[in-house]
């Protein structure tokens, strides 16, 4: 009998080298960035982010755990990567981010005999915790801004503090349970110290245009602010689906902020193709009505920011193409397509749409 043929190998994607640069044509409204990885600064989709983006931000590689997984034992090797993959390529960088209740190795909130701060219920005990994990985290800050400061103008200083179930609205984290909104003062003051006057300091959050979370935030800024804190501006992640929620809302939270002095910039950019109760799996492939809607909505959003520009000064996807997506995994394994090109890197409706909201 005969060899049976060996199975072709796929063939790597290729960038569709003829289509008009996303970030040249919103180059008089605002930067267009995407969350990179560093595996993703060599082949198909570094040719991708090169053509369509002038902005970028580490999705992990720049996150607590991955900066400083022991303490005193700081691992910069793959952040490193992608800033030389934005100053080869004349991209911004934005960082993402100093301080989160996520992905925060657990010694930053460990006493000095290795037991828990939150656990602790003697008093004494309790100030020294927090005064220990305040100087742990000032010189995590301290270390990092001082290193990429010359790199890196736009920082999330703090990550998803609210969170409105919670006593107060303040997300009832490790950092929170021990030092109440200090370690929001702290981590503010410290990258500004480090960093100067030139970096932007932003404080970053989901579901911004929610008005309950919203308006917590409002309040929360407002007293820092109050207090010589120095925040920049307000990250709005903007992780939304192709039905909600309505872009009114969206603006009308930039405007709350802006009110304050505030910048604002749109973070983490995605369109589920999914309702947020929604738990199916439409598979591949995506069937073309869902994909229209979404390319409805992604142009009624970016028509609404370019007419609205002076309340942004960025919009950053979170992600490029639907190859590499967290929603694949979130809420539960199935098959999304939130970005502007599909799997194999080719545009999809939503990139079109992108693209005639740019007024070109």
């Amino acid at each position: 009998t005969e060899p049976e043929p060996a199975a072709e190998e796929p063939a790597e994607p290729q960038v569709q080298a003829e289509l008009r640069s996303l970030a040249e044509a919103y180059e008089r409204s605002f930067p267009i960035g995407a969350a990179i990885e560093p595996f993703q600064t060599q082949g198909p989709t570094a040719e991708l982010l090169k053509r369509h983006v002038n902005y970028l931000v580490a999705e992990n590689a720049m996150k607590p755990a991955s900066l400083q997984p022991v303490e005193g034992q700081f691992r910069f090797e793959p952040a490193d990567r992608i800033v030389a993959f934005a100053r080869d390529n004349g991209m911004a960088l934005r960082f993402h981010t100093l301080v989160w209740h996520n992905q925060s190795p657990d010694w930053f909130f460990l006493d000095e005999e290795g037991k828990s701060m939150v656990e602790e219920t003697d008093e004494a005990k309790r100030q020294a915790n927090k005064k220990l994990v305040l100087e742990r985290l000032e010189t995590h800050v301290r270390t990092i801004v001082e290193r990429y400061k010359d790199d890196i103008v736009s920082w999330d200083v703090v990550n998803e503090v609210i969170e409105p179930a919670d006593p107060n609205g303040m997300r009832a984290s490790p950092w929170y349970q021990v030092t109440g909104t200090d370690y929001i003062a702290t981590a503010f003051r410290a990258a500004r110290e480090a960093g100067g006057l030139d970096i932007r300091l932003y404080i970053n959050d989901y579901n911004t245009n929610e008005p309950i979370k919203r308006d917590r935030m409002v309040e929360l800024v407002k007293t820092l602010l109050a207090d010589g804190v120095p925040i920049d501006g307000v990250g709005h992640q903007t992780h939304i689906n192709y039905r909600w929620p309505s872009v009114d809302s969206i603006l009308e939270s930039m405007r709350k902020f802006a009110e304050l002095g505030l910048d604002n910039e749109i973070t983490e950019l995605d369109m589920s193709i999914y309702e947020y109760q929604d738990r199916s799996d439409l598979g591949l492939p995506i069937p073309d009505d869902r994909l229209e809607a979404q390319a409805r909505r992604y142009g009624e959003l970016f028509r609404a920011l370019r007419e609205h520009e002076e309340l942004l000064s960025g919009v950053v996807f979170w992600g490029i193409a639907d190859n590499h997506t967290w929603l694949n995994g979130f809420p539960v394994e199935r098959t999304d397509a939130p970005m502007p090109f599909d799997r194999q890197l080719q545009a999809k409706p939503a990139y079109w749409s992108i693209l005639e909201a740019a007024g070109e």
